[in-house]
């Protein structure tokens, strides 16, 4: 007696659809199974019936559950997240007659805080690198105008030596979105990223021709990867407790700079950002800073 053929689910179908759907969509490896995870659960929740019977008033009360609304906001945003991509795509296939997340509410995320660096945080940072030595001297460098400019990593590895105006001192920095911008250079990280070209470069790529400015000790350009555990070797080599990042130190120019009293909308510029309500998260941080600051100094503080 043979075995009977296991016709698949609705539900399975539904979710073999959405993981070619995400595939398609170029998404992470990472992104695709937490979405399908994510839907995975609501079909468990929703079983036996199949994922194309429920309505809206059923995702409604999926998200209602006690169970479900004590994940994070984060998590519940990205459990929406993964809901509305899958009844749209299966919408546009025809594989059900209604959009039901359109009426979902998000929850509300907030946006966190970025981490605080002092000043004297900073300076030790700075001061860590053993500028003797050829990289020593190029991570000097590079740490230097990563908070000179407040530059994103990426735009710091893929910073071409072509973008360097150094006469002038300002830097042509490619952003998000293929956008432009001019970033003036500051006189201490000129002088480092000037001896850097100088001495330590030509030392790096032993006669090989490479577009970036900065370069491995194999001649080749940095990585994202490769800053990020020079920062965290620098870090503790410093004696900072904090987890810092290449981006803690993005934040760290712009506080900086509104702590010294510079305009939001000049920050806007310098940072690349397309909104000012992007940049205004560093008025909280700015205002927190003076809290502190106030609380430890003033004698009814």
């Amino acid at each position: 007696m043979t075995e009977p053929t296991l016709v698949p689910s609705e539900s399975d179908a539904l979710l073999t659809a959405f993981r070619h759907q995400l595939s398609a969509e170029g998404l992470s490896v990472h992104t695709r199974k937490a979405y399908v995870s994510d839907l995975a659960l609501v079909a468990q929740w929703w079983a036996p019936k199949s994922l194309k019977s429920l309505d809206a008033a059923a995702l409604t009360a999926y998200f209602a559950d006690a169970t479900v609304m004590a994940k994070s906001p984060r998590s519940l945003a990205r459990l929406q997240s993964a809901c509305r991509r899958a009844w749209q795509g299966w919408l546009k296939r025809g594989l059900v007659s209604t959009d039901i997340t359109i009426n979902l509410e998000s929850p509300r995320l907030g946006r966190p805080l970025p981490k605080d660096l002092s000043e004297a945080d900073v300076e030790a940072l700075l001061a860590a690198p053993d500028t003797s030595t050829a990289l020593g001297l190029r991570d000097k460098a590079m740490i230097e105008l990563l908070y000179a400019c407040g530059l994103r990593v990426s735009e710091l590895v893929n910073l071409p030596v072509a973008a360097l105006n150094l006469s002038a001192g300002y830097l042509r920095v490619m952003g998000k979105g293929q956008k432009e911008r001019l970033v003036p250079l500051g006189e201490e990280a000129a002088l480092w990223l000037q001896r850097y070209l100088d001495q330590s470069r030509p030392e790096l790529l032993a006669g090989k021709v490479v577009a970036a400015v900065f370069v491995s000790r194999r001649g080749s350009a940095m990585t994202r990867e490769n800053f990020w555990h020079l920062i965290k070797r620098y870090t503790v080599l410093a004696g900072i407790t904090k987890v810092v990042s290449p981006h803690t130190l993005r934040h760290a120019f712009a506080t900086h700079l509104l702590n010294h009293g510079a305009d939001l909308r000049v920050i806007q510029l310098l940072l690349g950002h397309s909104d000012l309500s992007t940049t205004q998260i560093y008025t909280h941080v700015a205002r927190q800073r003076l809290q502190t600051l106030h609380a430890q100094h003033h004698p009814r503080g």
